[in-house]
């Protein structure tokens, strides 16, 4: 529930009470001294989704759009009227000037933004060459990236373009400070012994996690947009959903710099397309939102003009999504590629030692390096298989050779096979007599005598 209260024009009393007699709302009005302009204050409990179409009877009325008005939340109305009000006005959706003025809020002075940034981007940074999945999401608790995400696209909708030029730029520039911060970070650290010398980054989990971005990355921005659209129409979870869009933004960035610092072209490029991806989706699944909930301009008669802005803007982020997503959908066919080959030849290779049934030998392990950059570039899968084998075991000399050639029948593509040997001990099913000085395990038969 909502408490408005709103200055009354010399003149235009009869008038506004007329209108809110006609809507059904209680109200108060209180003489007003203060301004020579307006001789009364009127103040009426209405719901959220009520608040902008009274406002807008009360300007058909004579209420001027800039005059003093303040709307209040409340814990408690007791009115004769509310339910009747609730019944007419439903839904949680707040007024275009409360979300305007939330939207202001949300978008920290420039010195606050950056300094939280830098500060979520070395925390990230610090948590992926860690492995740490709960540093990472430490970090996005302190990221302010909401704030820019959602003003660029409320500025977009209320005709605001000092709002949305700022929401846009400071996303741009906050990203790219994350990217530099990463990759300084990243430099300094390898002239520590904070990591191992030669540490390759890509054998990092968490980073290998944002340098092969697939479609579900694009539903985690689609959803953290939409979700941070809702969240101030309803004002419920804020926080919790700021951290969902740094997710979808920081730990790439970081990761960019990162690939930088370590001189890795691939990961560098990798991870700036998932953030430019990621940041081209929320944004546009938030503007799409906003649009479709109804909101519109400030000003009268600025309608139309905004409309025809916020489908050119749609437009074209549309279509650099989809430009990127070619990217993200060739990452997902070849991930998918080479991780079912990978299946098939385990399958397979298992499948056969299973029914082969060889005595003495022993299938240790199966492991194929088969990345989707080799299946891009038409690199062959090698195949490495591991043997356990007992000395007294005469092993074919052209093993490798023979599954080469198989495995090429089977799957239709040129594949390399290593095998390698282990020498194998196998217990019996009896255990053996001890050796001679070694104290006697096995328990005595009844009536045995014990010396």
């Amino acid at each position: 529930m909502r408490l408005v209260q709103v200055l009354i024009p010399e003149g235009t009393r009869e008038a506004v009470l007329d209108v809110l007699d006609d809507d059904g709302v209680d109200y108060a009005v209180f003489e007003e001294v203060g301004r020579g302009d307006f001789e009364a204050m009127v103040q009426f409990p209405v719901p959220p989704s009520g608040v902008e179409p009274v406002m807008e009877d009360l300007v058909g009325a004579g209420i001027r759009e800039d005059s003093y008005t303040i709307v209040l939340p409340t814990e408690t109305v007791v009115s004769q009227r509310l339910a009747a009000l609730v019944e007419r006005f439903p839904g949680l959706r707040i007024s275009r000037e409360e979300l305007y003025a939330r939207a202001q809020d949300l978008a920290p002075a420039n010195s606050t933004f950056f300094a939280f940034l830098v500060l979520s981007t070395i925390i990230a940074t610090t948590g992926l060459l860690l492995d740490s999945a709960a540093t990472i999401i430490g970090a996005m608790v302190v990221a302010p990236l909401m704030g820019p995400a959602i003003s660029a696209s409320v500025g977009s909708i209320l005709d605001d373009p000092d709002m949305a030029s700022r929401g846009v730029t400071l996303q741009v520039s906050g990203l790219l400070a994350a990217v530099a911060t990463a990759a300084v970070f990243g430099w300094f650290v390898q002239q520590t012994i904070l990591i191992p010398p030669g540490l390759d980054i890509r054998t990092i989990p968490q980073v290998a996690e944002r340098t092969s971005p697939n479609f579900l990355s694009l539903f985690l921005a689609l959803g953290s947009g939409m979700a941070g659209a809702i969240s101030i129409m309803r004002g419920a979870g804020s926080a919790l959903v700021g951290v969902a869009i740094a997710v979808a933004l920081v730990p790439p960035a970081a990761t960019s710099g990162l690939g930088i610092a370590f001189g890795l072209p691939g990961v560098a490029v990798a991870a700036a397309v998932l953030v430019v991806v990621n940041l081209l989706a929320i944004n546009v699944s938030a503007l799409v939102l906003f649009w479709f909930a109804g909101f519109k301009p400030l000003e009268a008669g600025r309608y139309e003009g905004v409309r025809a802005s916020v489908y050119s803007r749609i437009v074209v982020i549309a279509v650099g999504i989809a430009v990127l997503s070619v990217a993200l959908g060739a990452v997902t066919w070849t991930t998918f590629q080479t991780q079912s080959f990978e299946q098939q030849t385990r399958n397979e290779l298992h499948q056969r030692f299973a029914e082969g049934n060889v005595e003495d030998v022993e299938l240790v392990s199966v492991t194929v390096d088969y990345e989707p950059d080799d299946l891009l570039l038409g690199n062959e899968p090698v195949v490495n298989v591991l043997l356990g084998v007992s000395r007294t075991q005469e092993v074919p000399p052209d093993l490798a050779q023979r599954w080469d050639d198989e495995l090429t029948r089977e799957f239709g593509r040129d594949v390399e096979v290593r095998v390698g040997f282990i020498e194998a001990q196998v217990s019996e099913s009896e255990p053996p007599e001890p050796p001679l000085g070694w104290p006697s395990t096995r328990t005595p038969s009844p009536g045995a005598a014990v010396r």
